[in-house]
């Protein structure tokens, strides 16, 4: 039996969060936070505050400009993650279609051959759909970018160049999936990483991307993939359970990684700068929590900021 949700004022809301243990001394300013940002979308960030699973009380001293806080610091931590995520979705289009448009021409006939694909049958099928999502894609999306438009209208085709501006990151991800053993080869080696890593590091960037775009809580996600043993990990000296590292495989530290690998040293120093700054913002405004239960939270190790000194060099 299902149980309907009531509407609730805000003086209601404030009711509840009072009722679970949560400190509310300037009801204004609840007030207002309420209004504007969504009890239900601030409510999600209880989780760190609570005694338990089972006790779902707020711990002692929680305040409502802590939860506020942690709100915020997703947002802004949200945001520097999406920008870094379209460099890295950018870059991969940029070199996917250099590699496909150098190789099998330039013009829609030419470059979506089912023949320019993997010929494994078992993704024959897949193969096709892909053909068919990106040509709906086109037709979807090219009225509503002046480049595609300019294509089709003077020169009546759209180049790969351009199409990949009007496609999807996750149509881009499986696209790789599919595509020769060669191709996908020569577009991982200019990444310097394997086909294998690449393969798995594409839908979970899509999904992240995904995310961020809705406005998604971001810090505490966990993916259902997780990425491979990395050389990060072992000089991190990420502890271990069960043979297993305990961050950094499903976590938005292992998103990190997969960025560190795929986005220049400046780009990624930016990040971790950004990154750090959000952070330090969060620990001055927490009271009943420290910033290390984040961390955790997130999947990073307290030494995570030494990932930036890291070069995978360092294997071989």
């Amino acid at each position: 039996m299902s149980m309907d949700k009531d509407f609730k004022n805000l003086d209601e809301q404030i009711s509840i969060l009072e009722s679970k243990g949560l400190r509310i001394e300037n009801k204004e300013f609840a007030h207002r936070v309420l209004l504007r940002e969504n009890y239900f979308f601030l409510n999600g960030y209880r989780h760190l505050f609570v005694y338990s699973k089972n006790d779902r009380r707020f711990l002692q001293g929680a305040t409502f400009e802590e939860l506020y806080s942690l709100f915020l610091f997703d947002r802004q931590f949200r945001n520097i993650i999406f920008k870094h995520l379209l460099i890295v979705e950018n870059n991969m289009k940029s070199i996917i279609s250099y590699q496909l448009s150098k190789k099998y021409g330039y013009k829609e006939g030419d470059y979506l051959k089912p023949k320019n694909f993997t010929s494994n049958p078992e993704k024959s099928r897949q193969v096709n759909d892909l053909i068919k999502k990106m040509k709906r894609q086109v037709r979807a999306n090219a009225p509503q970018h002046s480049a595609t438009m300019h294509y089709v209208n003077n020169y009546g085709y759209i180049p790969l160049w351009v199409l990949v501006k009007v496609l999807s990151f996750g149509i881009v991800s499986e696209l790789f999936s599919i595509l020769k053993k060669e191709d996908q080869e020569a577009i991982a080696d200019i990444y310097d990483i394997n086909v294998d890593s690449l393969i798995n590091y594409l839908p979970i960037l899509a999904n992240y991307r995904n995310l961020c775009a809705h406005e998604d809580i971001v810090f505490e996600n966990k993916t259902q993939r997780s990425i491979e043993d990395t050389i990060y990990h072992k000089l991190l000296k990420i502890n271990q359970e069960d043979g297993e590292y305990v961050y950094g495989k499903n976590d938005i530290f292992a998103l990190i990684i997969i960025i560190k690998q795929l986005i220049t040293p400046t780009e990624f120093k930016d990040l971790v700068e950004e990154i750090k700054h959000v952070l330090e913002n969060l620990e001055y405004n927490l009271n009943t929590i420290t910033i290390v239960k984040v961390l955790d939270r997130m999947g990073f190790p307290e030494n995570w900021q030494d990932i930036m000194n890291i070069t995978r060099k360092v294997e071989e």
